[in-house]
């Protein structure tokens, strides 16, 4: 009898998503633990996502930019939620030119704190709101247990923020994107997904409310596919992101964040 090309699907669902992926000759693991090499079948179909989601992202209104990898750990000791909730799946740099740093650099597994340190020094008015960006780019989280495409050290990464006058329109906001996110998942994705609001546990650091989009895999098992998260006031009183409102009267902004990544190749 002839071995089949692939691991059977119900004999083993994990084996069978690896070989898929791998005779599809569309990523494999890098020389680095948890990290991967994205090959062109795998990076045309993130190419093709990407150009459809950017343009669902850019009729929101909000605008491309580009952040840098680096940033001072001191930046997430501003918000003490952050950091505790990230501590433990920091990269971080201590040494650069031959020389140990004055400060640590972490590499960027999000960037809310470098936003909104710029997001501070970028808003005076009620004039400026809201500020609306997204980016492209890769991140950083130590994975102990990497899986292509599903949990890599380093992956491929949308991440938006925004920053608006009152609770209430970032609360708006966090919602409208996360309806962005379950119209390109089923109508360009054909995955279901279900949407709701993420337990205090599983809350993004620092967030008042994280919403997420939830697809079931085959092994019946739910999978993350993007989140949404409104910040109110917590990052804004941390970067002391603050303006002067039409009566001239100085109020701290609401923000907000929200992402998806090469995860959703893999659902």
């Amino acid at each position: 009898m002839v071995k089949s090309v692939l691991t059977r699907r119900a004999e083993n669902f994990s084996a069978w998503y690896q070989d898929v992926v791998s005779r599809a000759e569309m990523a494999e693991n890098g020389p680095a633990r948890g990290s991967m090499v994205i090959r062109p079948w795998g990076y045309a179909i993130w190419e093709l996502m990407q150009a459809d989601m950017d343009r669902r992202i850019k009729a929101t209104g909000a605008l491309n930019t580009a952040f840098p990898l680096f940033i001072p750990m001191s930046f997430l000791e501003k918000e003490k939620q952050h950091v505790e909730g990230f501590s433990p799946e920091l990269a971080v740099v201590t040494h650069g030119g031959g020389e140990q740093l004055t400060e640590p650099l972490v590499v960027r597994p999000t960037s809310e704190t470098v936003i909104n340190h710029y997001f501070a020094k970028w808003i005076q008015s009620h004039r400026d709101l809201p500020m609306m960006l997204n980016l492209w780019n890769n991140v950083v989280r130590w994975e102990l247990r990497p899986r292509l495409f599903l949990r890599n050290t380093e992956f491929l990464w949308q991440e938006g923020h925004t920053a608006h006058a009152t609770h209430a329109e970032a609360a708006e906001e966090a919602l409208r994107m996360l309806e962005v996110y379950r119209l390109f998942m089923e109508e360009s994705l054909a995955i279901s997904v279900v949407t709701g609001e993420k337990s205090p546990g599983e809350r993004f650091a620092g967030a008042e409310h994280t919403f997420t989009c939830e697809a079931l895999m085959g092994d019946g098992k739910a999978l993350q596919m993007g989140t949404s998260h409104n910040l109110g006031h917590n990052f804004a009183r941390a970067f002391d992101i603050q303006y002067l409102d039409a009566e001239g009267e100085r109020r701290h902004a609401a923000t907000t964040s929200w992402g998806t990544s090469a995860r959703m190749i893999a659902a």
